[in-house]
């Protein structure tokens, strides 16, 4: 059971200590069912924090995009500590980000929010067309429910969460400073069905389904933008020299810039959805990524995201790692 009165009593007393900066959580937005990434300084601005199906953002991508800036000439960098928001999957992306030394544990203090379930703003605006004015929601015993202008409205869980939340096996935090309520039941178990339909298909089928698929992209560079795990300074999808992949936007040039950036997932996804959820194109993209996800789960018994002791996949070595596919 979400509990505001203690979400935001745990915020005032954090951005109340001298060693902390901001404390980044999740506001509503300005309409509709939109929420907004909220940075809080000041322990008065507590009552604006919200917690409820409607937070899709994962905040863990804050943690190496703003942080990570340039400190303008003449100051001195802030080095006292964030605290954060998460849900299960945005700490996976922390725990990831930390094995990787993108950022140190004792920078950032974690509030864990155990999670029922994120909606997909596509099914719920094809349920509740048109609507403007702002709208809360809250779950209900699984199900979620809608506070609509015309009133409450309850809908089946499976009808209106993101495909991600469906299928999830960690709902609650794996790594927190404090959790704000208790862990809920973990309602998913991943079959990986979608990803076996794919495999089932010759070469050419799936060649035509990507290239049908990245024929529409614009490369707006949202995905990667969006993705907590793409924290390059020295993106090799921006490189001139040598230039890896043109800025022309086409089916060809639009492939080896989503394999590349598939790829480099690989063994680091976990699994947020993120970019798919922003695509404005909506192409599938996490069944790029879970497929990879799925092999290194299936090959090395690897999961990112779950173990700060743990070494980055291609970093480690485990002499009773199948050889099976090795030619």
């Amino acid at each position: 059971m979400v509990d505001l009165e203690k979400l935001r009593t745990v915020a005032k007393e954090t951005v109340s200590r001298d060693d902390v900066k901001y404390l980044i959580g999740w506001r509503q937005g300005t309409y509709g069912f939109r929420v907004s990434p909220h940075f809080m300084k000041e322990p008065e601005e507590a009552e604006k924090l919200i917690f409820s199906p409607l937070c899709s953002n994962n905040l863990a991508t804050y943690l190496t995009s703003v942080e990570k800036l340039p400190v303008p000439r003449g100051e001195e960098p802030d080095t006292r500590k964030v605290a954060l928001m998460v849900k299960g999957c945005d700490s996976r992306a922390v725990v990831q980000q930390i094995v990787e030394q993108g950022i140190k544990r004792e920078d950032v203090i974690i509030i864990g929010c155990p999670c029922d379930g994120i909606v997909d703003l596509n099914k719920v605006k094809e349920k509740f067309p048109n609507v403007l004015e702002l709208v809360q929601a809250r779950w209900n015993n699984g199900n979620v429910v809608f506070q609509l202008p015309e009133g409450e409205k309850e809908v089946p869980r499976e009808e209106v969460l993101a495909d991600k939340c469906l299928t999830c096996r960690y709902p609650n935090p794996v790594e927190a400073d404090v959790m704000l309520w208790e862990e809920v039941k973990t309602r998913g178990s991943d079959e990986y069905a979608d990803i076996k339909e794919m495999e089932v298909k010759d070469v050419q089928e799936k060649k035509s389904y990507w290239q049908d698929k990245f024929s529409t992209c614009i490369r707006c560079y949202s995905c990667r933008n969006v993705c907590p795990m793409c924290y390059c300074e020295d993106c090799i999808l921006d490189r001139l020299n040598p230039n890896w992949i043109f800025r022309s936007v086409n089916a060809t040039e639009n492939m080896a810039f989503h394999l590349t950036r598939a790829f480099h997932l690989a063994g680091r996804c976990i699994e947020c959805g993120e970019c798919e959820r922003v695509c404005p194109v909506d192409i599938p993209l996490m069944k790029l990524n879970r497929k990879l996800y799925k092999e290194t789960r299936e090959i090395f018994d690897y999961e990112p995201g779950l173990d700060l002791e743990s070494k980055p996949l291609l970093a480690s070595y485990r002499p009773d790692d199948q050889e099976d596919f090795i030619l």
